[in-house]
């Protein structure tokens, strides 16, 4: 389930809700998107107390923190990941497909430098073939969000948009 959609700027109160109702209708995951505001603006004490409230409220389920890169140049990259990983949180993800950009090689690679083997990194939007995968994997991406997974398993590209 995801909380926060599209830019993560519901109250950090309503992503705890969200998170609780998701786990309680059998979510066993959450994804949750960054205060793309609040990091922008620089306020790094907001953005990790938003993170702290859902990491808080899935009680121990998975937690990913969606960072929406094609949004972020790469400092406020570096810590949004430092934040989610301060915060507890088990994954940062590039992108919730809402604002355009999916992910890049380069943003896999600098993600998980920042994370190292403390999270998982994956890889959402953008890997429609199956070289797409490998790259991301070989870049540091363990799990891969895709709409193209069929045409990717046979080996082929997809003509999907994202």
């Amino acid at each position: 389930s995801v909380v926060g959609f599209p830019l993560g700027a519901s109250l950090s109160g309503i992503k705890a809700a969200e998170t609780i109702r998701a786990i309680a209708d059998g979510a066993n995951e959450i994804d949750m998107v960054i205060n793309i505001g609040a990091l922008k603006d620089g306020d790094h004490t907001a953005v990790m107390e938003d993170i702290i409230a859902v990491v808080n409220a899935a009680e121990g389920k998975t937690v990913k923190v969606i960072i929406e890169t094609c949004l972020l140049n790469d400092e406020e990259k570096v810590k949004a990941c430092e934040l989610a990983k301060q915060s507890g949180a088990h994954f940062v993800k590039t992108s919730t497909g809402f604002s355009g950009g999916g992910a890049t090689v380069e943003d896999v690679k600098l993600m998980k430098a920042t994370v190292g083997n403390t999270m998982e990194v994956k890889a959402s939007g953008g890997v429609r073939a199956y070289e797409d995968a490998v790259n991301m994997i070989e870049a540091g991406a363990t799990r891969i969000g895709t709409s193209s997974g069929v045409a990717i398993v046979k080996g082929k590209a997809s003509g999907s948009s994202y």
